[in-house]
């Protein structure tokens, strides 16, 4: 049997389960005597959404993350964990703009109330194609959307707690705002022909727009995984003529092709970007935030030569 059809008709199985009220609970199991945990259970389709949720939700919310540190999610397949997790989630996040095309196999067979957090946003195009590119959560300033509708989103779940959902969102908010400010300000003095972001993937479109940065990549999304021979020499001539100093790559795919347009450029490569995935705890990005100020302080250290 095909896999999808196999995850469909164990998602199908795991929903009537449910719904009948047999092995599968809808919520966390509670030591014997104790009261039931009535929290609001949000699930999100990547560590980066779920990391916003438990910021905004504080003690206030059960949050999980459909893929785990790490995981490449463009190509993503729920596996059968993924879906015993999701039944009886109040709540599902998800980007949309096209990143997870795979998620209809996990909301359609469970009923999954579900949010698109790029709802409202004001979509960017991926150069040459008729696609919109759906990484918008890269700009700090972006991320603020996402956080004020995952606040709205929990205040309606669960309104007798919608002002503490509303007090962290504002001071999550605040902290992005003073990010892309500094990442604004240590880019000021960059000369205007240097002012070239340069990557495996075109996931920066949204954060270079907002930092008054030119972006160029191997290949638009990493479900390509591969810049094809006319991609590549585009991008090294662009480095070539544009004296790009430095080249990057994200953590989810190979550097080796933009390993190759270092060596013909005589950019250095400047190091890796975090983007569809947090690291674990002691990685350096094991928040959002902490996601953002390294990427941050990577492209500014490549770009002007200053040391991090």
């Amino acid at each position: 049997m095909p896999k999808h059809r196999t995850v469909l008709a164990l998602a199908g199985a795991l929903a009537a389960a449910a719904l009948a009220g047999c092995a599968l609970a809808a919520t966390p199991a509670t030591p014997s005597g104790s009261p039931p945990d009535d929290r609001p259970r949000v699930v999100a389709t990547f560590t980066v959404l779920a990391d916003m949720a438990r910021v905004v939700g504080g003690d206030d919310v059960v949050v999980t993350s459909v893929t785990k540190p790490g995981s490449e999610i463009h190509g993503y397949e729920p596996t059968p964990d993924d879906l015993r997790r999701a039944v009886g989630a109040d709540l599902l996040l998800v980007n949309g703009l096209g990143l997870e095309n795979w998620v209809g196999r996990l909301v359609e067979p469970l009923g999954l109330p579900t949010v698109v957090l790029t709802d409202g946003i004001d979509p960017l195009p991926i150069a040459g194609s008729d696609a919109v590119n759906p990484h918008a959560w890269m700009s700090p300033r972006v991320g603020v959307h996402y956080v004020e509708r995952i606040a709205q989103e929990l205040a309606l779940l669960d309104p007798p707690r919608a002002d503490a959902y509303q007090r962290r969102a504002e001071a999550y908010g605040a902290e992005l705002e003073a990010l892309h400010a500094e990442l604004v300000g240590r880019l000021r003095d960059l000369p205007a022909d240097r002012r070239v972001l340069v990557t495996c993937e075109g996931a920066f479109s949204y954060l270079a727009r907002d930092a008054g940065l030119e972006e160029a990549y191997l290949w638009p999304v990493n479900a390509e995984r591969q810049g094809t021979p006319r991609q590549v020499a585009g991008v090294v001539l662009t480095v070539r003529d544009r004296g790009v100093p430095a080249v990057f790559c994200e953590s989810t795919v190979p550097p080796t092709a933009q390993l190759q347009v270092a060596a013909e450029t005589g950019a250095r490569f400047g190091g890796t970007l975090y983007v569809d995935s947090l690291t674990g705890p002691d990685g350096p990005a094991p928040t959002y935030l902490d996601l953002l100020r390294h990427d941050v302080d990577v492209v500014v250290a490549g770009l002007t030569g200053a040391t991090t």
